[in-house]
Formats: structure tokens, sequence, C-alpha cells
């Protein structure tokens, strides 16, 4: 629940038309209009809903009647003082707004249900959004403006959101200030001499304000004080920070909260009453803000963290929580998100060994790197209950591998009974689950089953799919392994069958495949997978790896030249691969794809391609190899298609579904990607798509808009 206080986006009067009812509901995205007398008096209250109702009952509407008209004039109110606590059960499916009234009846804010969010220069902070990341620089710069920047570089390239800095007014804030004060006790002294040395002028700190807006960078400051909140009001800052120091500090809170700036309020050093008394204080100025559990130790022993808390906090603020830490290292933090915070504010420094208490309870920007990668990494591992346990691509690929399926113990003629004495279970799972064993038994084979050959869904359903012949305008055909070419062959009138090799397929004796020359024409998938775990790289940088690979590319070269004894119907065959560069952890920027991409150009060099054409296959920004994940650099950008076909001359397997996900992932036209990369297009592979991963789906079971 949250009040809030700009009640001018709500007000009609109750004379007032309900065409104008309707677009005032229709600008302030609340669904409701509260409706008041000339001298302001609270009278009725004008949902959609209300006006539905109305609208449903009219043979001859006219939006010009007044509001008053339409409008509950039997409603819930409460006075404005009224308890948080007293307020919130009365909320229901249909009570989403209550409104709060003066002594006099007036409107002065509305209590609404609605989820909490704060914006901030346009970045909305909700339940549903990524964490806000706040790199924390503080006075870690030391004084130095130069080292400020440096500071602000860093947090921009660790991928923080927001760069905060503090201001204070010495002489405002302490009693006794200056360096050469000796009449407060240690700590105070201490930090007073810290601050006197560190604090940067004014007029630096607004020029590193305009850095941050000119790196994209959200710039935020702490005020410890009303002088230092006038300047950076005078200033212009988006939102504020509020320090542990100060949350139970009501002259400044209310000053920060009037300012109508979203406030990050951290909770270190208070009592549980103390944070209750700072939300009712927000609540009734109708401040955005989020809570941020914290202590206030530099740096904080682990054991007094006290993570857990954050859902306690969440309901004492009845807002968004967040996390500001202190301890060393980065596995708080990413808990934290894991927990539901949804700020996260961390110091930065570039020397822990500097002078300052800040120093040690700070991350190197490496470590900053790390902590927001871990981050969003346990953001999207996260998902939402109401997404169900959904099998990903991955677990479909290693349920075929590893899984079991129902087989065929003997040979089982069409029309036959099916009886538990010839059902086996047996890998892989590339047919009907074992848990359908009694839907099985009893049925009519529909076909004659081999003895060995795996049990389908289609033999337990009432309707099933049979091969047929097509007319396509281009040649086309199926992927097969060289074990099912005679059976798959004769199933349609495909123009050609595209080879899914294993590294043992190399190895065989084609004669063994093949009883005689086939009137079909074959393309050749090359194998990213070779023995001894060797996965194809044309493009490493490691040379014994690169040797290798070349060496497996060839055999794989070779084979497609004594394939055209037995298929001569294709006179250069196509030689698809996958030609490697992926990496286990993240992307590589565009300065390291580029010496990769000449590697794979003095690779094709190497190679003897006499009589055969490489066409390297599109590839998406997440593909599974063998049930794991990586991530792919190479052929997913499609300029950088385009600029290395033109370059060399050569033509790619354009694999839509691939390429879908690409186009996802960097939020492009998959329609300016087919312009790019149709031209250099030499072979296509169809398949449906979703995400940025969900590769090789049926068609119509994905995003992709065939038509």
């Amino acid at each position: 629940m949250i009040i809030d206080k700009d009640i001018k986006k709500y007000i009609v009067f109750s004379e007032d038309s309900l065409l104008h009812a309707l677009e005032k509901i229709s600008n302030n995205k609340m669904r409701i209009v509260f409706a008041v007398n000339e001298v302001g008096l609270l009278e009725g209250i004008m949902t959609d809903g209300d006006f539905r109702r109305w609208l449903t009952k009219q043979q001859d509407f006219n939006l010009n009647r007044p509001v008053i008209e339409v409008a509950n004039r039997d409603f819930l109110s409460f006075p404005e003082q009224t308890p948080l606590t007293t307020i919130e059960p009365n909320f229901s499916e249909k009570i989403e707004h209550i409104p709060l009234v003066d002594d006099y009846f007036r409107l002065v804010g509305v209590a609404t249900r609605r989820t909490p969010e704060i914006s901030i220069q346009g970045r909305i902070i909700d339940q549903e959004s990524p964490c806000f990341i706040i790199a924390e620089i503080g006075n870690n710069h030391n004084g130095d403006a130069g080292l400020a920047g440096r500071l602000v570089e860093a947090a921009v390239d660790a991928g923080a959101d927001c760069a905060k800095f503090q201001l204070r007014d010495l002489n405002s804030l302490y009693r006794t200030s200056g360096a050469k004060n000796r009449s407060e006790d240690l700590g105070t002294e201490y930090t007073l001499d810290l601050l006197d040395k560190f604090q940067l002028p004014e007029k630096e700190l607004f020029t590193l304000f305009d850095y941050c807006h000119e790196l994209q960078i959200i710039p935020m400051c702490t005020p410890y004080d009303l002088f230092s909140l006038e300047r950076l009001e005078n200033y212009g800052l988006p939102a504020y920070k509020v320090a542990s120091a100060d949350l139970t500090n009501d002259h400044l809170l209310q000053a920060l909260a009037a300012t109508g700036k979203p406030l990050i309020c951290s909770t270190g050093m208070s009592r549980e009453r103390e944070i209750v008394h700072a939300v009712d204080l927000l609540h009734s100025y109708g401040a955005k803000y989020v809570l941020l559990h914290c202590n206030a130790t530099y740096p904080a022993p682990f054991k007094d963290v006290q993570l857990g808390y954050l859902s306690h906090l969440r309901e004492i603020g009845r807002s968004l929580v967040g996390y500001s830490g202190h301890e060393r290292g980065i596995s708080v933090p990413i808990s934290a998100v894991a927990l539901g915070a949804k700020v996260v504010e961390k110091h930065l420094t570039l020397d822990k060994t500097m002078e300052g208490r800040d120093h040690q309870a700070s991350l190197l920007p490496e470590e900053f790197r790390y902590m927001v990668q871990g981050i969003r990494e346990v953001e999207l591992s996260l998902g939402g209950p109401e997404d169900g346990r959904i099998i990903s691509q991955g677990e479909l690929i290693n349920r075929e591998s590893l899984a079991k399926s129902l087989v065929a113990g003997r040979k089982v003629p069409k029309g036959t009974i099916i009886g538990s004495e010839v059902i086996e279970v047996k890998s892989p799972g590339m047919g009907l689950p074992p848990y359908r064993r009694k839907e099985l038994i009893g049925k009519k084979a529909k076909r004659d089953i081999p003895c060995g050959d795996f049990f389908y869904p289609s033999d337990v359903e009432d309707e099933t799919a049979i091969p047929r012949n097509y007319d396509f305008p281009r040649s086309w055909g199926i992927p097969v392994r060289f074990h099912d070419l005679g059976r798959m062959a004769g199933l349609s009138n495909m123009d050609f069958v595209e080879f899914h090799l294993s590294y043992k397929d190399l190895e065989v004796d084609l004669k063994d495949i093949f009883e005689g020359r086939l009137d079909l024409g074959f393309t050749v998938h090359s194998p990213e997978l070779f023995a001894g775990d060797h996965i194809l790289d044309l493009c490493s940088l490691d040379p014994s790896y690169w040797e290798q690979s070349l060496q497996e590319m060839q055999r794989v070269i070779d084979l497609g030249k004594r394939l055209q004894d037995y298929l001569p119907g294709t006179t250069r065959p196509l030689i698809i691969t996958n030609v490697g560069g992926f990496s286990l952890h993240a992307h590589l920027p565009a300065h390291k794809r580029g010496p990769l991409y000449e590697r794979l150009e003095e690779a094709l060099d190497q190679l003897n391609t006499d009589g055969v054409e490489i066409i390297p296959q599109t590839m998406p920004p997440f593909p599974w190899h063998f049930g794991g994940q990586r991530y792919h650099n190479l052929f997913v950008d499609p300029n950088e298609i385009a600029s290395f076909c033109e370059k060399n001359q050569m033509r790619i397997c354009l694999d839509v579904s691939h390429s879908k996900l690409a186009c996802n992932h960097f939020k492009i036209s998959f329609t300016e990607f087919i312009r790019l990369v149709g031209p250099y297009t030499a072979h296509l592979h169809l398949a449906d798509a979703s995400g940025v991963d969900g590769e090789g789906l049926q068609i119509n079971q994905g995003e992709i808009d065939f038509k």
C-alpha cells in the first residue's frame, strides 16, 4: 500500500462532463476519479467499472451528463491521520483506492493498493524490473576530482546503474568542525579530519554529475544537511539517498520528502520502532521511497548482516526494499537480490589501502563487475511462480539423450494387439516415455514395428500423422542420419537430404550404408563434437587446438567428396558448419571478435575445399552444446555476417531459428536481419524459435511470422 498525495490527477468537479472524467481516468492510469463540489468537498467516486455499468443501462447515453450522476456516493473514506494498519485491511478485489480526507471532508490523499514503484530519470524500479545497482563512490575519491572521474568510469564499465556521492556542509552539520578541533571523542575527531581533507568543492561535484550524464549513468547524492539539500535541488538531481544516520532526522527527512523526488533510504543503526516512525513520516508526505536493509559497520561481520530481515522490512515499509552492504566480498548483495532486493548499493574504490574507512568495505572495479554479473545471473534464474515448471531447451536435449523410452522387444506386425510382453524400457528418450506404458497395452499396432523400434505417441493416439508428398517452389529436404537414410528417403518426394554427422560417421565404410546410387541431392552438416571431447573451433587462438580442428574439418570435407559417388545429383556439396568462436562465461566485445574472424579466414585458406563449398551456419546467442549452454560470438550479428561474406566472397547457411533468437537478443528487426544476410544465403534451415535460447521449435510453436 502507498499514500499518493498528488491528488490533482484524481480530482474532477461533480458537474464536469463524463467525457472530461473519462479523459482524466485515461491520463492518470488509475481507472478512478474523485468528484468534489465547488468548495472542494468530496461527493463521489467514479471508476471505469462504474461508467461501464451505467453505460449498459442507457438506451441513449450522453457523455455530456455530469459525473455525479454516475459516481458512487456510498464510498469508504478515512481521516488523513488514520494509521496505515487500520486502512490496509479494507482493500479488496473491488476496492483498490481509498480516499483520505481532512476535517472538512476535503480530499487530501489517496491510499492505494497499487504495487509500489519509483522512477529515477526514466528508470522504473518495481517488483518486475531488474535490480537498480548503485556504485557508492562517496568520498572514496579522497578529494581528488580526477580520481572521482575515474571512479565514475569504473562504475560505468562495471555495469552500475547509478554513481552516488555525498555532500555535507560541515559548519552546519557538526557542532564543531575542522581538523584542529580536539573537543570531540576519537571517532568523531577522526571522521571530521577525513571529511575536512577529502570533501570535493561544490563546483567540482556538480561537474562530476555532468560527467555522469555524459556517460549515461544516473548521478545521485546523499545530502547530510538542509544547506546541502538546497544546493543539490538547485542543480536538479533526479533522486536522493538518505543516509542511515539521517533516518531518524525528521527535519531533514521532511525536507527530502517535500522535494517530491524518489528517496533511497538506508536503515542501518536504526531500531525497528525508528524505522516505523520514518515510514509513517514518509507516508504522510506521500513520498516514494525504497528501504535498504543495512548494517552500518565498516566492514560489517557476516554474522551481523541479518539478511533475512529483508522480508520483514518490506512489510514494515509497504514498499520496495533493497540492500546497502558494507561487508567484504560480493556474495551477500547477490543473495539479497534472490530474497527480493530491488536496489543494491556497494562502495567502489580503486585502491583498498587508501586512507579512509570506506575503502576497506569497498569493491575494486573487477569485483564490482563480478557482483553485477552475479546479480544479473540470479535475476535470470529466478523466473516467476506463474512460469510453472518449464522444461528448458537444454533439458529437452538431455532428456532425449539420457531418458528412457518404450521400445518393441520383438517385431510387432501391423494389426497386432500390443501386449506387455513385447514392451521393453530402454534409452534414449526419443519415443513414448515409460509412464505411458498402460496406455500402450491393448492398442492395435497401426504399423509394422521392427524389433528395437520406439513406440511413439502416435501409437496410442487416435489420429496419426502420415508422410505425404509436397509441392514447394524451392528444392527441399530433411536432416537424416546415415542409419535411417533408406527408411526416410522413401517417405516423401524430397529433393535432397542433409546428413547430420557424428564423429563416428567419419569412420564408416560408405559401402555399408549405400546399396547403390540414390537419385537424391545432399548436403553435409559437420559434427561439432569430435573424439576426446574436442569441439570444433576453426577460430581458436590456441595453435594445437586450431590444428586439430583443421584436421577434423578436412576429414568432413573429404567425406563430403566421397558421398558424391553414391548421390551424384550434387556436383558441389555444401558443407555446413559451426565454425566455433564461443565463450564460456560472457559474450566477447567487438574488438575481441575481429581476431577470431581473421583466424577463421586463415583456417579456410589452409583447408582443401576443392569441389565443395564451406558455408558457416548463422548462430544463436546462447547455443546448446551437448546439454549445456554457451555464449556464441561469431555469425550472430547480421552486419558482421554480411561484412565477412562480402570480404571473403562466401555464402552461409541461414538458420532462421538461430537468427530469430539473435534478433530477440539484440532487440533488432528480424526483417532487417534477413535483408542484410539474405543475399549471402546458400541454404536454409527452417524451424521456429522463442525467446533468446528456445531454438528448433516446431513451426508455429514459436515467435517467427513465417507468412
